[in-house]
C-alpha cells in the first residue's frame, strides 16, 4: 500500500509520521471494506496521508478515529459513485482480492469482513447502511462521528447500523461458514481433484446447487452469467483446466481465508475463493466458487 509519501521534517510532519504507520492499516482496512478495491483503497489512504500532514491535529484527541472518519468520508464518495461502475461492469463483480497471510505487503485488520463472501453480502447495503455498519460494528467509531460522514442524525446513524446489522445477520445465517479446518480440508481434495482432472471427485465436492462466479470485467474471456449445478460447474472447471493448462495451483490466505491461486506462463492467472456451508445437508460442499481473472484486480496479488 505504498503511498509514495514520506513525512517531512516539519514539527507537525514529524508528529504524524510516528503515527502513521501505526494506524495506516486503519485506513486501508476501513476503505478497502467499504469499497471491496485494494486500488481504490490505495488511492484513499494517499488522500488521507495528503489530508493528514496538510492538517493542524494538535487539538486531536484520537488520532486514529480521526484518520478512520477521514477515510471513511472520502470512501463514501466513491462508493456513492461506484453504484453506477457496478451497473456498467462487463458480467459478474467480485471484490479485488487482498492478500492477508504473514507475507502480505501491506499489514490489514483482518476479520470475517475482509472475506469474499462478507464484502459481496455488504454490497447488497445502501451506501450509508455500508458505512454505518463498517464504522461502527467493525471499527467501533461512535454514532456522532458516523452521523457527521453521513451528514444524518446520530439516531439515524444508529439506525441505519441496527438495518445493516439485521440484513448481514439474516445473510449469515442463511449460508453459515464452515470452519477454518474444513476449508482446508475440502480446498486440499479439490485442488488434487482439479489437477488430475477428477470430474466426478469434483461433483462430490459440489453442492448440487453449487454457483461458479467468475470475474473477468471485459478484460478477458470469462462467462459473463453464472453458471448454476454442481454438476455443470465441474464440467465447466474440467474443460477449463484443461484449455488452460496451469502451471501450478498455490494456497494463499485472501481476505482471511485460505484460497486458490492459479499460475498460468509465469503469472497469476486467477484467485479463487470459495463459500463452504456448514449444514446437515451441505456440510463439507462448495455452494459457491468465485474465481477473479480480472487481470487489472491481479495485479497486486
Amino acid at each position: 500500500m505504498g503511498d509514495g509519501y514520506e513525512p517531512g521534517r516539519s514539527g507537525q510532519e514529524d508528529l504524524l509520521g510516528a503515527e502513521w504507520e501505526r494506524h495506516r492499516p486503519a485506513v486501508f482496512g476501513v476503505a478497502y471494506r467499504l469499497l471491496g478495491s485494494v486500488a481504490d483503497a490505495e488511492d484513499v489512504t494517499q488522500d488521507v496521508w495528503l489530508r493528514a500532514a496538510g492538517a493542524d491535529l494538535q487539538d486531536v484527541g484520537d488520532l486514529r478515529a480521526w484518520l478512520v472518519t477521514v477515510a471513511a468520508r472520502r470512501s463514501y464518495d466513491i462508493l456513492k459513485s461506484a453504484r453506477f461502475r457496478r451497473e456498467t461492469y462487463v458480467g459478474p463483480w467480485l471484490p479485488e482480492p487482498l492478500l492477508t497471510g504473514p507475507d502480505a505487503s501491506q499489514p490489514v485488520l483482518v476479520d470475517e469482513s475482509v472475506s469474499s463472501a462478507m464484502l459481496l453480502i455488504m454490497e447488497e447495503l445502501n451506501p450509508p447502511e455500508r458505512v454505518s455498519f463498517v464504522l461502527h460494528d467493525v471499527f467501533g467509531l461512535e454514532f456522532g462521528r458516523i452521523a457527521e460522514v453521513l451528514d444524518v442524525s446520530v439516531p439515524g446513524a444508529r439506525q441505519l447500523a441496527s438495518r445493516a446489522r439485521r440484513k448481514v445477520v439474516k445473510a449469515k445465517q442463511t449460508a453459515p461458514q464452515a470452519s477454518k479446518a474444513e476449508r482446508e480440508r475440502v480446498l486440499t481434495v479439490f485442488r488434487a481433484a482439479y489437477e488430475a482432472g477428477d470430474l466426478a471427485g469434483l461433483i462430490r465436492l459440489l453442492h448440487p446447487d453449487a454457483v461458479y462466479v467468475t470475474d473477468g470485467g471485459g478484460k478477458v474471456l470469462a462467462a459473463r452469467k453464472l453458471i448454476h449445478g454442481g454438476g455443470r460447474v465441474a464440467e465447466v472447471m474440467v474443460r477449463t483446466g484443461r484449455q488452460w493448462r496451469p502451471d501450478r495451483i498455490d494456497f494463499a490466505e485472501v481476505g482471511g481465508e485460505l484460497a486458490l491461486v492459479f499460475h498460468r506462463q509465469g503469472r497469476i492467472y486467477s484467485v479463487d475463493t470459495v463459500q463452504i456451508t456448514d449444514g446437515l445437508i451441505t456440510d463439507g460442499l462448495i455452494t459457491a466458487y468465485r474465481r477473479v481473472i480480472n487481470p487489472d484486480k491481479l495485479a497486486r496479488v
